[in-house]
């Protein structure tokens, strides 16, 4: 059934409900992927999903449902089911179907073709057999993917807005494992796109990276200068994000609650919040209630800016929003979408050498057990290496990083020049530098 027609059927059983306020968002998806082990193809997937959710305004609330099924019979359960739903609702959240923003940012037009499944088989092949190629301790347990997939999202409403957009994205994933015959380990990397003339870049970082971990030592339990790699600083940035919500400052689970205005972070840290960055490939114009996505600061030279809202919270604090109403079927939540601390001034070499003693940390685990995002607490299991006058030395493990995200984004000493953004996420990216923070408690050995 094409959106038109589900466009007409929504209006008709609206009409007949008697429903002034409603509005009907619509997403698809096709997705296809292969997996490679031991030289083989052992996984292939190809997989279209989709989904409707409807909402309406009925005797002052909100009311919403959602299904994955769309036909006639089902589009008239929908509009039921929210009315029914809107009448259990006990939020006192003001009902709100947007207008309409001024303007729209406009995608460029993209292919709703996914590449070939072949084109995929043989990439991923021949990315594995680069990683065999390169080292000879590369062992069995080494694999590859190569994955792509289109999207579309569309809203309409009540008061005559329309809106779609069209995204996809594709990459080739690498896990390299590495054995000297004393210990193995792996390493994971991820690159955009799906061109066989990057599989060669691809395998050699995996590689390189796998072989530069071997021989780790311990470190002794103490302070250091420890300085984030990028994608670590990306992973403590998504782990606390919850607390930019408005929403959670009002259910006094976030200490940002009334810290808007006022210093919460080092002078040379800004965050910032832009659906429509360069560089990342799931960009959308409008959020998910159809308000119009923009640049902003949320935290500026330091100082906390903005919190993030969506159209009720705004309303209930008396702001704006910050378009970061996000769709999860008929619920509304508020998170980022794509949200960077911005780059500083200095090499990754630089970072190094104003740390002069430390850990560079390149790899954590467990945060879903070792931070709490209402507190801001962490103590995360790390691996690196060390850093010895200024200069990356040997690599370290099993060490233990302990801190708190407030005070880490006040204790924040410098930042590298290139902000790193993720090859594959979805509708909420996170980016960031590397980053030294400087007597940071660290329990080794």
């Amino acid at each position: 059934m094409n959106f038109e027609n589900i466009k007409q059927l929504f209006k008709q059983a609206a009409e007949k409900a008697g429903l002034e306020e409603y509005e009907v968002y619509y997403s698809s998806e096709e997705s296809v992927s292969t997996e490679t082990l031991k030289h083989e193809i052992s996984n292939f997937s190809f997989s279209t999903s989709g989904g409707i959710s409807f909402r309406c305004v009925y005797n002052g609330k909100m009311g919403s449902a959602s299904s994955e099924l769309i036909n006639e019979t089902v589009i008239e359960e929908l509009v039921e089911r929210a009315m029914a739903n809107a009448c259990v609702i006990e939020s006192d959240d003001e009902a709100i179907i947007f207008e309409g923003s001024e303007s729209y940012a406009e995608l460029p037009p993209m292919s709703s073709e996914l590449p070939s499944t072949q084109h995929l088989k043989s990439v991923s092949l021949a990315l594995e057999e680069k990683l065999y190629s390169l080292s000879p301790m590369i062992v069995d347990g080494t694999q590859t993917a190569a994955a792509s997939f289109v999207a579309e999202r569309m809203l309409f409403n009540s008061y005559g807005l329309e809106l779609s957009n069209k995204i996809g994205n594709s990459y080739m994933m690498a896990n390299a494992v590495v054995n000297n015959g004393e210990e193995s380990v792996e390493s994971f990397e991820l690159s955009r796109g799906v061109e066989t003339d990057a599989a060669d870049e691809l395998a050699q970082k995996a590689v390189d990276s796998a072989v530069s971990k071997l021989g780790a030592g311990k470190v002794k339990t103490g302070k250091y200068n420890i300085v984030f790699d990028a994608r670590q600083m990306r992973s403590i940035l998504s782990t606390f994000s919850p607390v930019f919500s408005a929403k959670n400052a009002l259910l006094g689970l976030s200490l940002f609650a009334g810290k808007e205005g006022t210093k919460v972070a080092a002078d040379c840290v800004t965050i910032t919040d832009d659906a429509m960055r360069d560089g990342v490939a799931l960009k959308t114009t409008f959020d998910g209630e159809g308000v119009a996505t923009y640049r902003k600061d949320v935290i500026k030279d330091g100082v906390l800016t903005t919190l993030l809202y969506d159209l009720s919270t705004a309303k209930k604090c008396g702001k704006t929003t910050t378009a970061n109403g996000h769709r999860g079927g008929g619920a509304i939540s508020i998170a980022p979408f794509t949200m960077c601390i911005e780059a500083g001034s200095l090499t990754l070499d630089q970072l190094f050498e104003t740390a002069e003693n430390g850990i560079y940390v390149t790899e954590m685990k467990g945060f879903h057990a070792g931070a709490d995002a209402v507190t801001g607490d962490f103590s995360i299991e790390c691996a690196g290496f060390l850093i010895e006058n200024g200069k990356k030395t040997v690599p370290v493990k099993t060490f233990t990083v302990a801190g708190n995200f407030f005070t880490l984004l006040q204790d924040i000493c410098a930042l590298s020049d290139e902000v790193s953004l993720p090859a594959a996420s979805g509708f909420t990216t996170f980016g960031s530098p590397a980053v030294l923070v400087k007597d940071m408690s660290v329990a080794g050995e």
